[in-house]
This record gives structure tokens, C-alpha cells and sequence, in this order.
């Protein structure tokens, strides 16, 4: 009964498609594209990153582009990912970033901090290819007592008592620990800030606790149709007083120091 209620709600493009296989990214693109709700949210997460890049005319670099559209958002972004797609600009690892001391302008992602194994080499590595007063800009799971129910049932590990700032290598997508931005910027806060001294946390907004949920994400049917957003908008912005306890994802914005 479980498994052919959640096979009814998976979204057609999504079904048996394995979860590491590099035909899912065209899959989850083509998802985004196809379901209005979703790509209303996404757009949404755009425009709050785009507002925190700093514009300072260097690169602006994006990691896990792959079903990404937020290029049409920020012209000239340099797009990557860790397993090649159509138009992406280069593929590379996140670990290991094949860029001049201080060239870039600032580093943004959606959802792929947490699919990083080991986050101290990514935040050394992006503290000397960002430039001083550039950015790293991310939006994020978020663990409050809401998304702590919610995350117990997602696909992906999500694993808020975790010790350590990594995880076991495994595929670019099931590879992942969906509470590890939470860990660093919440639970580890201090210990982040006295290991990189060089990143200031400027900005952690924890939010949507509904419309995500709501959009059946990049593999479920979607909830709710596309001309309802509105109002679905109208009604998370009435819970903004409970973001702390009721958010699912967070808008994280880290700024690169002199020196």
C-alpha cells in the first residue's frame, strides 16, 4: 500500500531514473521546466541570491548547475558540476577548485553544500579563489522542529547528531548529509567561525516551510497548481515569526574578509 501510494505521487519523468545516474539531471531540469509550482520556487531562491552577489566584475561561479536555471537570472555566471550536462561551462569537484587566487567574484549553490563530503576542504578552497569582499551564497536544508519531521522521510540521509562535518563517499547525489549546513552555521556555529576566521556569516534566514512541500520537489507530482503559488506565498509570509521553527531551507550568505 505504502510503496504504490508513493508510487502514484512520483512525478512520470521521475520514475526509474536512479537517483546517480547522469540521465538525471536532464530529468530534474526538465521537471523544473515542466512543473509552474517548482519553477516558481526556484526563481524565488534566484532572486535571493542574486540580491546577495557582490558585483565587483570578476566570475560569479555556481557548483551543481545541472538542472539549473539560474543563469537567466545572472548573466555570465560560469555553471559547473561534478558529472557533465548540456551546457554547463566546466565540470569539476567542489573540493578542488581549479581557480586563480582571489579570481572570483563570489561561489552560489542550491541544495549541494550538503551533498559535499567534507566541507572544511570546500570553505579553504573558496576562501582562495573568492576575492576579499566577495561572497558565498547558498540555499540550504535547515533543521528546525518542523523540517526534523519532514527530513525523516526524504530519500537523502539527514542526520542532525552527526559528529563530524563529513560523510562516507558515495554517488554526487546520494552522498549526502541534508542537516550539514545546520550542523556548521547552527549546532557548530563557533567552531566554523574560529576555523575560518577569513568567512564572516552575515546572513542565515531560515524559510519555506510550505511552498517547497507543497511544489512535490524535483521528483514528487506536484501539490498544487501553478496559479496558486500566490496564495500559497501569502500564507508562508504569515508564518515568517516561526521561520526558526517551522523552516525547511535557509538562505546562508558568507563573506570573504581581507587578509
Amino acid at each position: 500500500m505504502g510503496g504504490t501510494f508513493l508510487e502514484l505521487l512520483t512525478h512520470p519523468l521521475a520514475r526509474g531514473v536512479p537517483i546517480d545516474d547522469p540521465s538525471a539531471i536532464p530529468m530534474r531540469r526538465e521537471l523544473i521546466r515542466r512543473k509552474g509550482f517548482l519553477r516558481r520556487v526556484y526563481e524565488e531562491w534566484y532572486r535571493s541570491i542574486v540580491s546577495r552577489v557582490p558585483s565587483g566584475g570578476a566570475p560569479v561561479l555556481e557548483l551543481g548547475s545541472g538542472p539549473s536555471f539560474l543563469k537567466d537570472h545572472l548573466p555570465g555566471l560560469v555553471t559547473s558540476d561534478v558529472q557533465w550536462a548540456a551546457g554547463l561551462d566546466v565540470v569539476l569537484d567542489g573540493l578542488f577548485l581549479p581557480f586563480a587566487a582571489g579570481s572570483l567574484d563570489a561561489i552560489v549553490m542550491t541544495n549541494v553544500l550538503h551533498h559535499l563530503r567534507d566541507v572544511r576542504l570546500f570553505f579553504g578552497g573558496a576562501a582562495q579563489v573568492v576575492r576579499p569582499g566577495g561572497a558565498v551564497v547558498l540555499i540550504e536544508p535547515w533543521v528546525t522542529e518542523f523540517s526534523r519531521l519532514v527530513y525523516a522521510f526524504h530519500h537523502e540521509p539527514f542526520r542532525p547528531g552527526a559528529a563530524d562535518w563529513s560523510f562516507p563517499p558515495a554517488g554526487p547525489l546520494s552522498g549526502a548529509n541534508g542537516a550539514l549546513p545546520w550542523i556548521v552555521f547552527g549546532r557548530d556555529r563557533g567552531g566554523f567561525e574560529r576555523e575560518f576566521p577569513m568567512w564572516q556569516v552575515e546572513k542565515i534566514e531560515p524559510m519555506m516551510p510550505l511552498l517547497y512541500l507543497l511544489s512535490g520537489g524535483v521528483s514528487m507530482r506536484s501539490l498544487m497548481p501553478a496559479w496558486s503559488f500566490r496564495l500559497w506565498t501569502a500564507v508562508e509570509q504569515g508564518l515568517a515569526g516561526f521561520r526558526w521553527q517551522l523552516g525547511m531551507f535557509a538562505l546562508i550568505v558568507l563573506r570573504r574578509r581581507p587578509g
